[in-house]
């Protein structure tokens, strides 16, 4: 017989001892999440002690260098060395130091002197005039093409050329991370220093046929033999080591062959090379603010100029404005810089980079933003559109590179490095994408794997950073400029070599474009590759031959610094842009005179 209630008292036993381990489960989760409360608490509180020392550092860094800053001006108010005075001597000072941060990523490239003010893109004020029989130096010249001395005492620079007193300033306008005074449009400067009234837009002209595709190759300058005697050089002063150096020319010693003047504007030409190029000023345009870059669509009729809080486009034939894109939903005070933009290959779309870490991507039919790529970490410095119209590069200081797809309207790519991204340049064949670093190397990456193909830098490469990157029309080269205000070409092998990919495959540089004054700031290639194209602090725009590294011309016409430069992809055109609130369309040509 079964015992009464056997099974039934079992069951409940079994419940009962199930029942008390859930209790007890349930107080150990009741403690566990107690715990976590306390780790959570913790945790907040470490990253409040962490924030609160950010702010102390930050208080403590800025008291630091508003002291510095005071001294510094005591130092000069009192006959000290100032900025200016050592830019004279034989030994320059190094470049401002350059960090990580969004305030300070490209603060003090376009400073001027402390005398001015502190940093900025205004130019300083003058000194007094020099007293008679001495060479001239920055007051007497554009500021920036002031070389050292040399054996025979500093030469004069373009005879007396005055780009006249800074223009009076009508507000302040963050530029690389500085807040900086905006000049106003002020009147020209011939060469004699007389008046010339406003510069004004230039007469409107139509443009003749482009040289390029389909006429002859525009023939390379040759530097004459070595053993040749110019006779001019007695006159300029320049050696043969110095050839480049086209500023330290003195212009009223130049033949009229060797020299072109505009309303506003002239160029020299190198005495040690055959004049082939001529140029001329097409359009003036100007704007509101800094014009941070340049950029023509692929069919060469239009041109794009990124300044404060909005992009332009204008008609290149006619310089007639197009179109004014400025995002709507923007706060309407503050500055917002514009540091890039790029046309899509078809025309139809215009991407813009900008100081809130955004690329919009605007339809420029209906003036509307179809595409925002969102993600950096700091302000985005360059872009580039893909030939394919479907891939888009960007470069930030957030030290990376990331690659966006336009129809799925996603990241897919992002590489990180070591230094903040100033400049990046997608290949013509679609396969690679460079950017330069403030870390002075160019790095070259393959788009479809995202491995690091080649490193450029070492001995020969830049002593200081990269700002600006193009590959040449072939792909298997490109040029970068740099602060240590040198352009270098570098081969980058063949396309069967880089395709191995890794850091094994080599890249190096087998020119070295030396010349500038100061920072360059830009470079391109013309369309065929004829000639490489610069701009600079110094003011200048220079044209250089890519196989001899010889400098053939140098343009001044910007008040300030020349930020970017862009030749038009049908040839025969190309623009500037510069912190003077001006951009500039240009025609260059061959040279048919003597």
């Amino acid at each position: 017989m079964v015992p009464q209630g056997g099974p039934t008292q079992r069951l409940n036993e079994l419940l009962d001892q199930i029942r008390t381990e859930f209790e007890q489960e349930a107080q150990r989760s009741v403690d566990y999440e107690g715990q976590i409360t306390r780790h959570i608490q913790e945790i907040e509180m470490i990253r409040g002690k962490i924030y609160a020392l950010e702010q102390q550092h930050m208080q403590m860094k800025n008291k630091y260098e508003d002291d510095i800053a005071r001294l510094r001006s005591e130092l000069e108010a009192r006959g000290g060395p100032s900025q200016s005075s050592q830019h004279h001597g034989p030994s320059q000072p190094q470049p401002p130091s350059i960090g990580h941060g969004p305030s300070n990523l490209f603060g003090g490239i376009m400073a001027g002197s402390a005398a001015g003010g502190g940093p900025g893109l205004a130019p300083p004020p003058q000194e007094p005039q020099q007293p008679q029989g001495l060479p001239p130096h920055m007051p007497q010249g554009p500021p920036g093409l002031n070389p050292a001395p040399g054996p025979q005492g500093p030469p004069q620079h373009f005879a007396g050329y005055q780009p006249g007193p800074p223009a009076p300033t009508n507000g302040k306008a963050r530029f690389f991370g500085y807040q900086i005074a905006q000049p106003t449009a002020s009147p020209g400067n011939n060469k004699r220093g007389g008046p010339r009234g406003p510069p004004g837009p230039a007469t409107p002209q139509q443009p003749s046929a482009a040289p390029y595709p389909g006429s002859p190759q525009v023939p390379r300058p040759t530097p004459p033999p070595h053993q040749h005697q110019n006779p001019l050089m007695a006159a300029t002063q320049v050696s043969l080591a110095q050839s480049n150096t086209l500023a330290d020319l003195e212009i009223d010693s130049l033949p009229d062959n060797l020299k072109k003047e505009g309303q506003d504007w002239f160029a020299v030409f190198n005495p040690r090379a055959r004049r082939v190029l001529d140029v001329e000023l097409l359009h003036n345009l100007p704007h509101q603010s800094v014009v941070c870059c340049v950029r023509f669509s692929l069919d060469g009729q239009y041109i794009a100029t990124g300044c404060n809080r909005s992009a332009q486009i204008f008609e290149v034939s006619t310089g007639a404005p197009v179109a004014h894109l400025q995002d709507g939903s923007l706060p309407e005070d503050g500055d917002l810089y514009i540091r890039s933009v790029c046309f899509s290959p078809n025309g139809a779309f215009l991407a813009t980079g900008a100081e809130d870490k955004v690329i919009r991507v605007w339809d420029i039919a209906s003036r509307h933003i179809t595409a925002h790529f969102t993600g950096h970490e700091q302000d985005i410095y360059s872009l580039d559109f893909a030939r394919n119209g479907r891939i888009i590069a960007s470069g930030s200081g957030d030290r990376t590179v990331r690659l966006w797809d336009l129809e799925t309207k996603t990241q897919v790519l992002h590489l990180t490095i070591e230094d903040g991204v100033t400049t990046v340049a997608i290949s013509p064949d679609n396969r690679y994408v460079a950017a330069g670093s403030l870390d002075k190397s160019v790095r070259v990456w393959d788009v479809a794997t995202g491995n690091l193909v080649v490193r450029l830098e070492g001995e020969h490469g830049h002593k200081d950073s990269v700002y600006s990157v193009a590959f040449a029309p072939s792909g298997d080269r490109l040029v970068s400029g740099s602060l240590d205000k040198t352009i270098k070409m570098w081969e980058l092998t063949t396309p069967s070599r880089l395709m191995s990919g890794g850091p094994s495959a080599s890249g190096k540089c087998i020119r070295t474009f030396e010349g500038h004054k100061d920072f360059v700031l830009s470079v391109a290639l013309t369309p065929h590759g004829d000639w490489v194209l610069s701009g600079s602090k110094d003011r200048g725009v220079q044209f250089w031959d890519p196989h001899t590294g010889v400098a053939q011309l140098m343009l001044q016409g910007h008040k300030n610094s020349v930020i970017s430069v862009a030749p038009s992809p049908t040839g025969g055109i190309f623009a500037t842009g510069s912190g003077d609130m001006r951009a500039r369309i240009w025609k260059f040509d061959r040279y048919n005179g003597p």
